[in-house]
């Protein structure tokens, strides 16, 4: 019989699910990581929410491990380059928990405005401290989005009830879909000099981390409000207390943090902070909700291969996923590259297929491109939610197909329009494998490895020994060479296939070579 773990407190409706599927259960909560470790071979599934942290040790103890299933949005606890690695499947369930976490949002504007839990605990303390305690109103203030995604625009939509004006900074808004959920579109430096309360909603990557550092906290308003629900690190925590105990930042309420659980944290026992313990998803509609989704999602899989949700490979039918497969794979890694070099929010997506492509069922392919394309930036996206992403932030999307293809048998081309600018490449399955046909609109041949460095430039003698030197020098492995050109002389495209990442004082050099016009190091 199929077996599965929960570990972390869920609803006793998922359990029924389970059970109703004819799948056996064991419910273990609070396990230590060798307890873990020492159980998790009897399971082919396990559900958690947060708490149960499914690391690299605990993943290579999981011989019969097929699923781990997330009840909620961040996987930040399940460590998924392992899972992938030994072929488990990672779900989560991304819009089960999006008003409760907006409602929460806006649940601490009002407590920070008013400062109500200070008001309150001093209060039931026996003072009576009402001259201690003059709030702002929100009324006809400027709220500054960080993130228009799923919950930001929630939080948008009612704020606007509340008669707010809101502005929003967002590198996938476009101006039409700032236009449908009312808000103003604004750079980043123009939403700091504006707002009043400031909300963060957005996933935390390496161009988000301390999207509110020190240096962008100084050019926002004196008696600003910082608001931040979403993921910790998004805001430098020493410089909202600096602010905090200035007086230049009004107050600020944090439902998460850096480190978690925040036991201490350099912001407790500041001036005007609300804290509370990562709450935003704690209601028992969005417990309930995301619990059933999981326990359904698990089941399916486990008992038919149906995949959903999933964040390390494409949701497909168990009947189509034979010949589907090698497609989704090769549409996720052009999705990836694009991605990858594509260095500003998207205008416009394409994606023309050609060959006998264009006889099987596209939307997972093109689900599995956009969720390539979309995780450059955003680690939580999924095969299902890629494309809502990419429609609630109003990105056009085409798709085209081409029952003949001039070259290939199959070839999918995957195009991204940044800044009025095309990035565009294309691959094919050869002999089983996916492969890079052309980038840029010249050919080529190479495959996709851990690391590629890609590398722009113009086609004169010297460049590849110059660049050869450079990585010799720095130990890195050369594994593959590709090159493409338009003509000789021209602009060139050379994929690199090495065994390990560049370091940074490299690439700064191969950047400065005569000529180079574009290096980065994608990784697949």
């Amino acid at each position: 019989m199929v077996k599965v773990l929960i570990g972390d407190d869920l609803a006793q409706g998922a359990i029924d699910i389970f059970k109703a599927r004819g799948i056996e259960v064991d419910v273990k909560i609070g396990l230590s990581k060798d307890e873990l470790i020492k159980v998790i071979p009897e399971y082919d599934g396990l559900a958690v929410r947060s708490a149960c942290k499914p690391n690299a040790d605990v993943i290579a103890a999981a011989t019969n491990l097929k699923v781990i299933g997330r009840a909620g949005i961040g996987v930040d606890n399940v460590d998924i380059p392992a899972a992938t690695a030994k072929g488990v499947v990672v779900m989560n369930t991304p819009f089960g928990n999006a008003i409760t976490t907006a409602e929460h949002a806006i649940a601490m504007m009002f407590a920070a405005a008013r400062q109500v839990p200070a008001a309150s605990a001093r209060t039931q303390n026996g003072e009576w401290p009402k001259k201690d305690y003059v709030g702002v109103e929100l009324f006809a203030k400027t709220l500054g989005l960080i993130g228009a995604g799923n919950i930001g625009s929630i939080v948008a939509d009612r704020a606007l009830g509340l008669k707010m004006k809101v502005v929003a900074y967002d590198p996938f808004l476009t101006e039409e879909r700032a236009v449908e959920i009312g808000v103003e579109k604004v750079e980043l430096d123009e939403l700091l000099k504006r707002a009043d309360f400031i909300t963060l909603h957005t996933p935390l990557t390496d161009q988000t981390k301390n999207i509110l550092s020190a240096d962008a906290i100084n050019k926002t308003k004196k008696g600003v409000i910082i608001v931040n629900c979403a993921r910790g690190g998004l805001v430098d925590e020493a410089a909202v207390r600096a602010g905090l105990d200035s007086g230049h930042i009004g107050a600020a309420a944090f439902d998460v943090f850096v480190e978690e659980p925040a036991k201490e944290n350099v912001l407790f026992g500041a001036p005007n902070f609300v804290a509370t313990p990562h709450l935003g998803a704690s209601t028992v509609e969005a417990q309930d909700n995301v619990a059933f989704q999981v326990a359904e999602q698990m089941a399916d899989y486990l008992l038919t291969g149906a995949v959903t949700n999933a964040l390390n490979m494409p949701s497909i039918s168990a009947e189509e996923a034979p010949r589907l497969k090698p497609y989704a794979v090769l549409a996720e890694k052009l999705g990836e590259f694009v991605g990858q070099i594509a260095d500003e929010g998207y205008d416009a997506v394409a994606i023309e297929y050609e060959g006998e492509v264009c006889e099987l069922n596209r939307k997972p392919l093109t689900s599995a491109a956009l969720a390539g394309l979309l995780r450059a930036v955003m680690k939580d996206v999924n095969m299902v939610s890629a494309p809502a992403i990419l429609k609630e932030r109003g990105i056009e999307l085409k798709e085209s197909t081409q029952e003949d293809s001039p070259t290939y048998d199959n070839l999918i081309r995957m195009k991204a329009r940044v800044g009025g600018k095309w990035r565009t490449i294309a691959g094919s399955i050869i002999n089983g494998q996916p492969r890079i046909v052309e980038v840029k609109g010249m050919s080529l041949d190479a495959k996709f490895r851990p690391f590629v460095l890609f590398v722009n430039n113009t086609d004169k003698p010297g460049f590849i020994g110059a660049l050869g030197n450079l990585l010799g020098e720095a130990q890195v492995n050369i594994a593959t060479f590709n090159l493409g050109r338009e003509e000789s002389g021209g602009d060139a495209i050379a994929l690199v296939g090495i065994d390990q990442d560049v370091p940074a004082d490299t690439l700064e050099k191969i950047k400065a070579l005569p000529q180079v016009r574009y290096v980065k190091v994608l990784k697949f």
